[in-house]
């Protein structure tokens, strides 16, 4: 049956996306320094401001200004025309100690039976449309604004863009396969033009000639295909995209949830990932979810399945566990023995998640742009600063959820052909 379905992504100067970055970098600093840190930490940011709130319990002093500070640099907000500047922008933190009641739910002598330091819902989800094993939607939503921003980095075209912007696609299924790109839709945030007329068309060769080019490059020869000339384009649509950022919208952490996930596809339990340590479930339980999910696809158990989690606050062993396979299943079993076999291949108790994963490491900063799934696991060295400490340099492994480390597991547990 042919359907629509569209997702949408924000650049990683979109003021939701500016304070995720900023959350999820004071979590990097504590666990570079203390991995048993407890940190749950907001941001908010406007013009000319950044309020950091939030419960953390850490044996480590930092200068939270500072990193505040250098995340707005990275991102591109360094100019005073943009009305928010890294350099000039006020930073109030209101950061105090987690409470000792939520303490005294997770924190166990034996680490194994660590609790959850929250109840809730979690969701796993994994497709083969694409090689990441992701929705197409937010796949292609995501790599527009990677590119776009890699434009803007480079310096060399489009020599006007500025930090923030957003991009949305639709794609039509039909028998739960994609068929075709249907519209797609770039708001990018610019300098000012001498007249809006000329802006307008300018932007809109530029995307279409300089940026779907770059990424029909990077994609598979299947998905080049789906680029036909029936797609309609929505460029800058309001017609004028000067004041964008913090300055034009407030931005929170946690306000983009979506676009961290699957775009729409799947579920989502509800629960924001940045600014959170791994003890919090609803950070740790989804990657969770999402390792297995994308393991049990790859093993050729299903071409599409979703898997839920849930905890109770305080308590290690999950309250639940759920599997769908949308029908798609290539073995002679139902979705609840599915589950039943695959929760005695994956610990679900938070602390071996952590364990598994390697989630007490400070991997959080790069999740917080372009979404937490679908992304390539990497090893990489990150410097941190602490004015007790000083500079520690750590090598860590990024995007440990989406390695394909369960699949021989997997298919022998379900018999399937290796």
């Amino acid at each position: 049956m042919p359907y629509l379905f569209t997702s949408e992504s924000v650049s990683e100067g979109h003021p939701d996306k500016l304070a995720d970055q900023i959350s999820d970098a004071l979590v990097d600093h504590f666990l570079a320094f203390d991995p048993d840190a407890k940190v749950a930490c907001e941001t908010l940011v406007t013009t000319g401001q950044v309020v950091l709130a939030g419960e953390v319990k850490s044996s480590v002093y930092l200068d939270v200004q500072k990193i505040a500070r250098e995340v707005i640099r990275k991102v591109g907000y360094t100019k005073s025309d943009y009305m928010f500047d890294a350099n000039s922008c006020g930073i109030l933190s209101a950061i105090h100690e987690q409470s000792p009641d939520i303490n005294r739910g997770v924190e166990r002598q034996d680490k194994e039976e660590q609790g959850a330091g929250d109840q809730g819902l979690m969701f796993g989800y994994a497709v083969n449309e694409t090689e990441d094993y992701m929705p197409l939607p937010i796949y292609l939503a995501h790599l527009l604004l990677k590119e776009l921003s890699a434009i803007r980095r480079e310096g060399e075209v489009m020599k006007y863009l500025r930090p923030d912007a957003k991009s949305q696609v639709t794609i039509a299924y039909d028998n739960r396969k994609p068929v075709r790109i249907d519209t797609i839709v770039v708001s990018t945030q610019h300098d000012e033009f001498d007249t809006d007329e000329r802006m307008a068309a300018r932007i809109r060769k530029d995307v279409l000639e300089i940026l779907i080019p770059r990424v029909k490059s990077k994609l598979s020869p299947e998905v080049q295909q789906l680029f036909t000339d029936q797609i309609t384009y929505h460029i800058n649509p309001t017609g004028k995209f000067v004041i964008g950022g913090p300055h034009g919208d407030t931005g929170l952490t946690g306000r983009k949830i979506i676009v961290d996930t699957y775009g729409g596809k799947g579920a989502h339990g509800g629960g924001a990932f940045s600014g959170k340590d791994p003890s919090k479930v609803d950070r740790s339980g989804a990657y969770a979810t999402r390792h297995i999910a994308k393991n049990m696809v790859a093993a050729g158990l299903c071409d599409e399945v979703l898997v839920q989690v849930s905890y109770a606050i305080g308590v290690a062993r999950p309250c639940g566990f759920f599997v769908n396979t949308f029908g798609t299943a290539k073995v002679p079993l139902s979705d609840e023995e599915i589950a039943a076999r695959i929760i005695e291949l994956f610990d679900m108790r938070p602390y071996a998640i952590e364990q598994r994963l390697k989630l007490r490491n400070p991997i959080y900063q790069e999740t917080a742009s372009y979404g937490h799934m679908g992304r390539k696991p990497q090893t990489v060295v990150k410097k941190f600063y602490s004015p007790d400490r000083g500079v520690l340099e750590r090598e860590v492994e990024l995007f440990t959820w989406e390695k394909l480390d369960y699949v021989d597991l997997i298919k022998e547990a379900f018999k399937l052909p290796k």
